[in-house]
């Protein structure tokens, strides 16, 4: 639960008490997890891509903002893949029918806002994207955590252009592990975005220590 909802719990309630199953930093072995380093007006185009391998029977698309939710699914209803956008905008039965499409195979694609997407659960859903890194890593723990379920294999996607970095160096510090890079695909990002932010995790800070004496040239 991000720090901001708990805050607000907090708030409301007296004494609460929180029963988590496994630690929030943790992401199961069963979830193969990658990284696409990306320009961001280049998102929708790499995400195509990645949907014309039809080894990704069912995908979960993240978006962060719900006008980004309708804007993917516009795109790919463009491109003629099935699919659905759920988010705070739309009615409980709009929300309940993709979901059952989803289901029962009428569409290939939910692209979804966090809020809505919680307490979502589609058995056998091969692939989670994350279309826009969110800015608290605990969140993508949460996300990756849709697939991969019951002892099942399941794929992460994850989309970083340069304004997301820092919250991918966020997410490998909770994560303590490295996304695995996927340099090979049509849609290669810019030099400055394309610099990987791996082993964040491991990283420690300098501080000012002694300064060692510099010998000079003779």
């Amino acid at each position: 639960m991000p720090p901001v909802i708990m805050e607000l719990a907090n708030s409301m309630l007296r004494e609460p008490v929180s029963v988590k199953v496994t630690p929030v930093s943790s992401t199961v072995d069963t979830v193969k997890q990658s990284l696409y380093y990306v320009d961001k007006p280049h998102k929708r185009n790499l995400l195509l891509h990645i949907l014309e391998n039809r080894d990704v029977k069912t995908a979960l698309v993240f978006t962060k903002t719900k006008h980004g939710a309708n804007k993917v699914a516009e795109v790919l209803a463009k491109a003629g893949i099935p699919s659905a956008a759920i988010h705070g905008n739309k009615s409980q039965t709009a929300r309940q029918k993709a979901l059952a499409d989803l289901k029962s195979n009428k569409i290939r694609v939910l692209v979804a806002t966090d809020i809505a997407a919680r307490g979502i659960d589609i058995d056998l859903l091969s692939h989670v994207i994350i279309y826009d890194i969110p800015e608290e890593p605990e969140t993508y723990v949460h996300r990756i955590g849709r697939t991969g379920r019951a002892g099942a294999r399941g794929t992460a996607i994850v989309f970083c252009d340069h304004e997301e970095k820092k919250y991918l160096q966020q997410i490998t510090r909770l994560i303590k592990k490295d996304i695995p890079v996927v340099d090979n695909h049509p849609f290669p990002a810019s030099i400055g975005t394309r610099q990987h932010t791996t082993r964040a995790f491991s990283e420690k800070p300098r501080g000012r220590g002694k300064v060692g004496k510099v010998r000079r040239r003779r």
